[in-house]
């Protein structure tokens, strides 16, 4: 394989790469919560980012060492996606449950009477911008999950390191492209239903727990 087209191809894989079901319905659990297709857009984004940061981490010091994940190992990251998929399916069913479609319930006081509004997700100010945490973690979460197959792949495929790390950075930045793309479609969703939102929370959140333990099932054999 040329670098040329090997870079191509990461690229175009990372793209498709990011609508596997796995990912989807993470990113559902929590672009639900978004108003709109920007805020949906972003929260895809974030998730990228953190997915192609543990696969570029991960797989330059596999690189670096000449080996690739041992099997067990990776059996174990997958099921700690599968554990995560669980925890975001209830965490959305809970609050779907609770808060319907208001969004984030936080408490507020105004001269000691204190009282319930809606207000935005967990977040932190990066230079005057908000960034949420929560679809960082879980992208990094899936880009352990998913390093070791990915350095097997261009250890087999791709000649020196330079192509191999420039591969999985192309890889990283189509699944950041891509999952924004289908995050923000879902926040576009969500911005157009009214009570239907309730709906939407519980469903992803089922179909996130049910996706997370039939997932694990084949990989207890392995780890």
């Amino acid at each position: 394989m040329s670098s040329l087209l090997g870079m191509l191809l990461g690229l175009a894989v990372g793209l498709r790469h990011a609508f596997e079901p796995d990912h989807l319905t993470a990113i559902a659990t929590l672009a639900s919560e978004a108003r709109g297709a920007r805020r949906g857009a972003m929260l895809g984004a974030l998730w990228g980012l953190g997915h192609t940061a543990s696969l570029v981490a991960v797989g330059v010091i596999l690189l670096g060492v000449g080996a690739v994940m041992p099997s067990r190992v990776a059996a174990w990251f997958e099921l700690g996606v599968c554990a995560m998929l669980v925890v975001l399916g209830v965490r959305a069913m809970v609050r779907a449950w609770r808060q319907g479609g208001a969004g984030p319930v936080h408490v507020h006081s105004h001269r000691g009477h204190a009282h319930f509004h809606a207000g935005v997700a967990r977040h932190v100010h990066l230079r005057g911008r908000v960034v949420a945490v929560r679809p960082l973690l879980v992208g990094l979460v899936h880009g352990l999950a998913g390093s070791g197959a990915l350095t097997a792949l261009v250890f087999a495929e791709l000649k020196g390191n330079v192509a191999r790390v420039a591969y999985i950075s192309l890889f990283g930045a189509g699944s950041v492209i891509g999952m924004a793309i289908a995050s923000a479609l879902v926040g576009a969703s969500v911005h157009r239903l009214d009570r239907g939102q309730r709906w939407l929370g519980l469903g992803a959140g089922a179909l996130s727990v049910g996706l997370g333990i039939a997932w694990s099932l084949p990989l207890w054999s392995l780890a």
